[in-house]
């Protein structure tokens, strides 16, 4: 599997218009975040977790040409408000893209998008293919997915795992039975926001210990706001399996 990381910040991330912190003002690329996002490839299937408002700017960037489903880890707009920009897929690949999430984030995403999902089919629009997913492992041409159930405040939301990979993002909170699906990760990326508690994402030291708990033999952190510091700083403090991802950062895994 190769794993892409499109994006690894948050609309509390960088870059802060105006704001002139060492995070801010650095110029270290690793320190520009975009709007969080993961594209995979695993046996020749293109996936993408989540389509932020950078959504089109990471495609680009990465040179992405194909891409054969969408698969959402909840509805806020960070990670849905991208949606619009999959119908170059549509025009190039000539399909309707597969989407996949829960009833209540497709329910959301139907709302948000109201016009992609109206009686008229009108010529250019984004064309969708919904498929509802829930806590029953699913497969997306024959790459099979187990849903990661976990909480972000009182919101439930999904992370993935496929292999030995398991990604979760925007959680404060995992449940025993999620820890369990977690068990045997080989690589996993969780979000750590800031130093700082928040009340409904980890901070650098929940995440550290969930990692002691799970046990992978890598992991990597995403979701990154500004307040957490400087890219080259942090990943000094800590242990040598663990990083932090930037946006553009390339991982194997086995």
């Amino acid at each position: 599997m190769k794993v892409t990381f499109l994006g690894t910040g948050t609309s509390q991330g960088v870059p802060i218009i105006g704001c002139t912190c060492e995070v801010c003002s650095s110029l270290d690329f690793r320190d520009k975040r975009l709007r969080t996002s993961v594209h995979l490839e695993v046996n020749g299937v293109s996936l993408v977790i989540d389509t932020g408002p950078d959504f089109r700017q990471q495609m680009l960037r990465e040179n992405i040409v194909h891409l054969d489903a969408l698969l959402f880890t909840h509805a806020h707009r960070d990670h849905t408000a991208g949606l619009d920009d999959i119908r170059s897929y549509n025009f190039k690949q000539g399909i309707s893209m597969p989407v996949y999430g829960t009833q209540e984030t497709i329910d959301q995403i139907k709302r948000d998008f109201g016009y992609i999902f109206g009686p008229k089919d009108y010529p250019g629009l984004p064309r969708v293919i919904i498929n509802i997913i829930d806590r029953v492992p699913f497969s997306i041409q024959g790459i099979s997915i187990t849903p990661l159930p976990v909480y972000h405040f009182k919101m439930p939301v999904h992370g993935f795992r496929i292999g030995k990979f398991s990604y979760l993002t925007d959680t404060n909170l995992i449940p025993d039975q999620t820890l369990d699906l977690l068990k045997g990760t080989d690589t996993l990326v969780l979000n750590a926001l800031q130093r700082e508690r928040h009340i409904s994402h980890f901070n650098l030291e929940e995440a550290l210990a969930v990692i002691e708990k799970v046990q992978p033999r890598k992991a990597y952190f995403t979701h990154i706001s500004h307040k957490l510091g400087l890219h080259t700083e942090v990943e000094q403090e800590l242990p040598p399996n663990i990083r932090l991802a930037y946006d553009g950062l390339k991982i194997a895994v086995d």
